[in-house]
């Protein structure tokens, strides 16, 4: 049996006899590792194993019944000289860019207005996200009744203002039909974008606006030197969850228009759908689907480098 030399100190002799367990279990670290085990379980059973069996099966040629064998490449290069996909791909880069670039300019706009003092206020803010929490199904099907080619009430307020002579066909005309999904994922995401930045305005201390009046800035002076810099983070943040809901829209379009007509609405996200669940050819669905990793993650590196903007508030050097 070992024994505790007598010149070891006190505190030494009660710290070595304590148990690793002990130790670990007293560590701040190792507690706040606890605490995010649930959420790491949540997150590789239902993000990360399905992604990885997407991956894999883009690399097989599985269909609905019947396991697949590993083909490698050949659905990418399926996909290469696949004219459809090309045109999805477009597509969903310009509903993206247009959807995003429009929704952030008017949710900027909305919050600043909502910052103000006015009646109703609070209403007024409640009001507003009613778009957002309606059910993406309900709201295309609304939309879809607004662009009926015979019972359109646009078309039929149009020709009461002798505008236009006849009813558009909104949802059978592809280029009416790229604007109609745009418009309607603009009404849909406006909410978010304005509720979102309106929370960042909240957070602008109201003597930095009266210093800028003090010294004789403009509106748009304290917009551009004020309000802007330090909703930088926010706007990086809303930004990026806004390209990526928009990027990876499904419902409203299928509901709309089926990807049609002649694939002109065809986004990756549904034509992923049409060609993996309908068709039943997995593994081709899977690849359309990978295919859409790279643009989500140059989305996510491009939100990433904003919020560094966040460094200069901190004190710390922005370069």
């Amino acid at each position: 049996m070992s024994t505790i030399p007598a010149s070891m100190p006190k505190q030494q002799v009660y710290v070595s006899s304590q148990s690793f367990w002990q130790r670990l279990s007293a560590n701040k670290n190792w507690i706040a590792l606890w605490f995010m085990l649930p959420a790491g379980a949540f997150l590789l059973l239902f993000l990360a194993y399905p992604l990885g069996l997407g991956i894999w099966m883009s690399f097989t040629d599985v269909r609905i019944g019947r396991p697949g064998e590993f083909i490698g490449l050949e659905n990418y290069e399926w996909l290469w000289d696949d004219g459809v996909f090309w045109l999805s791909v477009f597509n969903t880069l310009l509903y993206t860019t247009v959807a995003s670039v429009i929704k952030f300019a008017l949710g900027l706009y909305l919050a600043l207005l909502l910052n103000r003092n006015m009646p109703f206020k609070a209403l007024i803010r409640a009001a507003v996200l009613i778009p957002f929490i309606v059910p993406t199904v309900l709201s295309a099907i609304a939309f879809w009744w607004i662009y009926d080619s015979q019972f359109s009430i646009i078309s039929w307020s149009l020709i009461k203002l002798g505008i236009i002579h006849q009813n558009i066909n909104f949802l059978g005309d592809s280029t009416w039909a790229r604007v109609s999904v745009i418009i309607a994922n603009i009404w849909r995401g406006v909410p978010f974008v304005a509720i979102t930045l309106l929370a960042g305005l909240q957070t602008v201390s109201p003597s930095l606006y009266e210093a800028a009046t003090l010294d004789g800035a403009s509106n748009w002076q304290r917009f551009r030197f004020i309000t802007y810099p330090l909703l930088t983070p926010i706007i990086a943040v809303v930004m990026t969850f806004s390209v990526l809901f928009t990027f990876t829209d499904f419902q409203l379009i299928w509901a709309l228009t089926r990807g049609g007509p002649v694939n002109a609405t065809h986004l990756m996200a549904t034509l992923s759908y049409q060609r993996g669940i309908l068709s039943g050819r997995l593994g081709e669905g899977a690849a359309v689907a990978t295919a859409m990793i790279p643009f989500l993650l140059a989305a996510i590196t491009i939100s990433w480098f904003g919020m560094q903007r966040r460094k200069w508030q901190q004190g710390t050097d922005n370069d």
